[in-house]
């Protein structure tokens, strides 16, 4: 879990003004509950996290605006975070190729302790300013790019180092928190802090706080695409089709989209490359792959306006 990082060696840790770090009174029995009560009143905690998130939204906004610039202008998303909050980046970033068609470079995901943290916590590697300093250079960050620091407390020292580094080479950076107030937010050029509250295990962030960042990261990614033409409505139209399952979801947009059976749609799919928004645009307006993708190209990739301002 994100625990809460020294900010020196020795130093005094005080954990007292952190509401992650609380403890919630209403669970003060935990250890006597049977099952059924435990679901329960975890399914109560975690009920709280939608809501705290859309009290946030005004910021998120904001962050994903400025994001969306920075990936349009040929810029990345970086992630970078420490414990839970670092798998959960890393497991955003890894999601976009698939289900984008995103080159892998354009969100990455960065955790402290490098790929072995995902499996295993690496001691002090949150404590790890140096790495997080570093990460600037060896993963060539520019004002271009965009830099979204991740922890639950507010305070994790790799996260804090890499955010200062990044922002200093001006990089857009964002610092995501679940604590009012947090050192992180002093420290990024845009602040979302989504305040969860004690956790049902007081200092577990993994629990609400690791599902209010996933909330968090979900519309980061998400939103950004779809502003960025890699939707058409709500459809997933950059999709990979990389294993059946896709191939046949591939299949069945290019039917939805064309009003095509399905025999039609693998041929197109096939003349096309495998690419979705390819094959639909060539079988609504009847042209070959070379003009539709140089139509797609013309239209920033947003296939609505080729389908409809043809």
């Amino acid at each position: 879990m994100d625990t809460t990082g020294a900010t020196g060696a020795g130093a005094e840790i005080d954990l007292s003004t952190l509401t992650t770090e609380s403890v919630d009174p209403r669970y003060s029995d935990l250890d006597t509950l049977d099952v059924a009560a435990l679901t329960a009143a975890m399914n109560e905690a975690e009920a709280e996290v939608p809501v705290a998130v859309r009290a946030a939204l005004p910021q998120i906004t904001e962050a994903i605006e400025q994001i969306v610039d920075r990936v349009r202008a040929g810029g990345r998303i970086l992630y970078v975070g420490a414990g839970t909050p670092g798998r959960l980046g890393v497991l955003d970033a890894s999601e976009c190729p698939p289900t984008f068609s995103t080159d892998p470079e354009t969100v990455q995901g960065i955790i402290a302790g490098g790929p072995a943290a995902l499996r295993d916590a690496v001691e002090g590697a949150e404590d790890d300013t140096a790495a997080g300093a570093a990460l600037v250079d060896e993963h060539l960050v520019t004002a271009v790019d965009a830099v979204v620091g991740l922890t639950a407390s507010g305070r994790t020292p790799y996260v804090l180092a890499a955010i200062e580094a990044a922002r200093s080479v001006g990089a857009l950076t964002v610092g995501v928190s679940c604590n009012a107030g947090a050192e992180l937010s002093t420290v990024a050029e845009l602040a979302i802090e989504v305040v969860v509250g004690p956790e049902i295990v007081s200092g577990s962030t993994r629990l609400k706080a690791g599902s209010a960042q996933k909330q968090v990261l979900n519309m980061i990614s998400t939103v950004s695409m779809v502003r960025l033409g890699k939707t058409y409505g709500n459809l997933m139209v950059d999709v990979a089709a990389t294993n059946a399952k896709l191939r046949v979801r591939a299949r069945r947009l290019v039917e939805q989209i064309a009003a095509v059976d399905p025999q039609t749609a693998d041929s197109a799919l096939a003349a096309s490359g495998g690419h979705v928004k390819v094959a639909a645009a060539m079988l609504v307006h009847g042209v070959d792959r070379p003009t539709a993708e140089r139509w797609l190209a013309d239209a920033d990739g947003r296939l609505r306006t080729v389908i409809e301002g043809r």
